[in-house]
């Protein structure tokens, strides 16, 4: 626990010292805006769901959202060549199908990351990813998996330039490298673009 200290208001220009002449201990608490005390230690209030950004793109032009998937328990088995077939055939299916288009994609073991923009103002991301994740858990039977493959949830990121789209696809596609996958980005056979953005 950190050490707070106590500061008496001495005549301007002077540097403060503690009023007891000693280092003070106390809680750590927080001031609530209602004006409860809380004291810093307490659990933090369980949050529901990550708030999507379907709604501010309609003020940024091109959209580019930048897609996390993690699968479920974070069990490392993306990498395998004919799931990595299933799993692009269905997001080019999911996205043909709810009006999107995905660029840049990186499938790691254990998630996958691309980038996506709608063909239309009204067209809904989370109903993209909901019929990926359905196509692809559905499909992955054709290759011996059963059950679940992704976590529930799912992280976006509104891109907010061309610039930005570049630089974030420069580190997300040297993201096997920085796992110790691969020597050099051109090396991993698990990425590609579908659509230009």
């Amino acid at each position: 626990m950190a050490a707070v200290f106590i500061f008496r208001k001495r005549a301007a220009g002077v540097n403060p010292r503690p009023t007891t002449g000693r280092a003070v201990r106390h809680r750590r608490i927080n001031l609530r805006p209602t004006g409860i005390i809380k004291a810093m230690d307490d659990p933090l209030p369980s949050r529901k769901h990550l708030r999507r950004l379907e709604k501010v793109h309609s003020t940024i032009r091109p959209v580019v959202y930048f897609i996390t998937i993690c699968t479920l328990e974070r069990k490392k088995f993306l990498d395998n060549p004919q799931l990595y077939d299933i799993l692009i055939e269905t997001l080019r299916d999911a996205a043909d199908r709810t009006g999107w288009l995905v660029g840049f994609y990186t499938v790691m073991p254990d998630h996958i990351h691309f980038f996506c923009s709608p063909k239309k103002p009204e067209s809904v991301l989370s109903e993209f990813i909901g019929q990926w994740k359905g196509l692809s858990a559905k499909r992955s039977s054709e290759v011996g998996y059963t059950g679940s493959l992704w976590q529930k949830e799912y992280f976006d990121h509104l891109i907010r330039s061309d610039e930005s789209y570049s630089q974030k696809w420069e580190y997300v596609r040297n993201n096997p490298v920085r796992h110790g996958l691969c020597a050099s980005a051109d090396e991993w056979e698990y990425q590609g673009m579908i659509d230009e953005l």
